[in-house]
This record gives C-alpha cells, structure tokens and sequence, in this order.
C-alpha cells in the first residue's frame, strides 16, 4: 500500500516538474517573442526613416539667395550636407550656406560664383546628387574659418569676397590678395580712351551694368563710366595721398582703406556725364542721368550704395555716382525703403 503511494506522489511530482518546466518555457519565448515584435518595427523603421531621408535628397528647383528662408533653403541645406558640406539645416540661407554654394560655383566654370543659387547652379547641383561627382571636393576653395581675421586697420577680413552681397565697410575688409577671376571689360562709354584696369567689372556686374546703359541711351541720356575695379594696391596708394593731403580722419570720409573699398569686389562703378565735366561730385545727383539713376538703378540690380542721410551708418559722404550691383531682388528692396546695404542685412 506504502509502496503504491510512493509511487503516485513520485508521479505527480514528475508531472508537476514537467508542467512547471513547459510554463516557464512558454514564458520565456512569450517574452522573446514580444520583445521581438517591441523592437523589429522600431529597427524597420529606422530603415526606411534612412531610405526616405536619402530619397529627399534633391536640388529645389527655386531660386534662392542670402537672407531666403523657408522649406527650399532647408532642401538645399540637406543637399549641400549630403555632398559634405558641414552646414546647419535650419532653412535660413545664412553666411554659411552662402559659402558653400559659392565654394561649389567657383569649381566649375560656367557658374558665377556669387553665391546666389541661380538656374545653373540648380542643374549642377542636380547633377552632382545624381551623377559622378568628378574632382568636386566641398570647401575645395572656401570654407568657414572659426579663426576670426582682422585687416591692418582692425576690420574683420570677409571668409567669402565672392558673396554678392558681401558687405564691405570700415567693419568688414576683403582679403588683401582677393582678386575677381571673371573680371571684364563692359561695353559701355568711359570719357577716357587707356585700357585701364578700372574699366573692369565682374561679367555678371557688366552685363547688368550694359543692359542699364542701354537703357539710358533710350532715353536720351548721357551717362558714363568712369571707375570700377580697383585692386588693394591701387587702393592703398590712393587712400595714401588723400591722407597726405586731408589727414587720415577728413580722407576715411570719402576715401577708403585698403580692403575697405568696394571697388576690388569689382561689383562697382562709379558713372557720370558730361553736364557735371566727368567728375565725381555730388552734383551728379541733380543732372538727368543722376535723378534717371535713382529712379532706375535697382530694375538692373544696382544700388546708390551710399545715400544722402545714412552717413551715420556707411560712414562715407553721399555718393550719387557711386554704384554697387547686388541684384536685382535686394537692389529693389533697399531702393523702395530708402535704406543701405548694411540696414538690408542688418550688420554694422
């Protein structure tokens, strides 16, 4: 009898053992399996979040430029990222991302490198996101400096002179070796025959510069050119003789250090007519083509760069005469509301 219920306990304890061994079996793959299916979506996910960031990797098809903000700007920041530019995707077209698309229009030569993302820089672009990349390499020819520079009389040096917005006052100064490489020769009329290097523009400046001219001769004016490029040399021995003859302090009002001038951005001419002998004085200001100037300048992408009234912020004298191209949708807004470049990008 003993015996025959030995037996059955040592049965249903096997069964017990059996039974509890499968549960925790069971539950172990049960929470094998959830944690499975807690992190496969998660991985899956992931995945295809990669796929698609990588599928809206594209060119926008706007054209943009410094002070745009928005969706587009976004797009281009990732484009420019993806091809290795270290920019911040924020959708603001800032200095940074004014600087890498430059950098890339100055590696190919149908591009002008202003910095401006135009028709041609978004068919390049295009094509670098979908197509062998060649020698491109980013920052090949600019890139950000963290290192501020500063020029001789204490000016922070512009990390990108290209920029067609680059603002060039007594704050801010072009590097002391910055020459335009698509310098030209407009077809205009100066009241001086020498092939002078002061003839010269950059080819997208002239062109604009040709087309005003064009525009004046329609109706019936007399407008000149008389400088534009001016190298940092020929700067310095300029601003030298107005200070041997007006003092440094009388001779920075109208006259600019070298790397403060506008003139080596070769984005300048200053014009006149005969009314006024060819000079530059203020009296251009009152001649037709003067008052035709102010009322046209910006339909070419040009400004009156230093304007009666904003001495206190160009720190220069009025200039009538004095052009600055910056194209046309800046040249309109800072024309229309009468403000200066600085005011336009709001820096000093």
């Amino acid at each position: 009898m003993l015996k025959r219920k030995g037996r059955g306990i040592t049965i249903l304890m096997v069964l017990l053992l059996l039974f509890t061994g499968c549960s925790i079996q069971t539950s172990k793959e049960t929470q094998q399996d959830n944690t499975s299916e807690e992190s496969s979506p998660a991985n899956t996910g992931n995945n295809t979040d990669s796929v698609e960031k990588e599928k809206e990797v594209k060119a926008p098809t706007e054209e943009l430029q410094k002070k745009d903000e928005g969706k587009p700007v976004r797009t281009l920041q990732l484009a420019l990222r993806s091809l290795g530019y270290e920019v911040e995707v924020d959708g603001v077209y800032n200095a940074e991302t004014t600087l890498a698309v430059t950098d890339l229009q100055l590696q190919f030569k149908n591009l002008e490198g202003t910095g401006v993302y135009d028709k041609k820089t978004i068919e390049t672009l295009q094509r670098l996101l979908t197509t062998d990349k060649g020698n491109f390499k980013p920052n090949k020819i600019l890139a950000m400096n963290k290192d501020v520079q500063k020029a001789n009389g204490g000016a922070t040096v512009l990390q990108n002179p290209y920029d067609q917005l680059a603002l060039v006052n007594k704050q801010h100064a072009l590097p002391a070796d910055y020459i335009p490489k698509d310098l030209v020769t407009p077809n205009v009329r100066f009241p001086f025959t020498e092939d002078l290097p002061k003839k010269q523009m950059r080819q997208i400046a002239a062109t604009a510069l040709e087309k005003m001219f064009a525009a004046a001769d329609k109706a019936e004016l007399d407008l000149f050119a008389q400088s534009g490029y001016r190298s940092y040399e020929r700067q310095d021995a300029i601003f030298a003789s107005n200070v041997n003859e007006h003092g440094e302090e009388a001779a920075n009002k109208f006259s600019a250090r070298p790397g403060e001038s506008e003139h080596q951005t070769g984005l300048t001419m200053d014009v006149t007519s005969p009314d006024i002998n060819y000079r530059l004085t203020t009296e251009f200001g009152k001649t037709d083509e003067g008052e035709w100037i102010e009322k046209h300048a910006a339909d070419y992408g040009f400004i009156i760069r230093y304007p009666k009234g904003k001495e206190d912020i160009t720190k220069y004298q009025y200039e009538p005469w004095h052009l600055r191209f910056v194209g046309k949708k800046a040249a309109k807004e800072i024309m229309t509301n009468g403000i200066t470049l600085e005011e336009y990008l709001k820096e000093k």
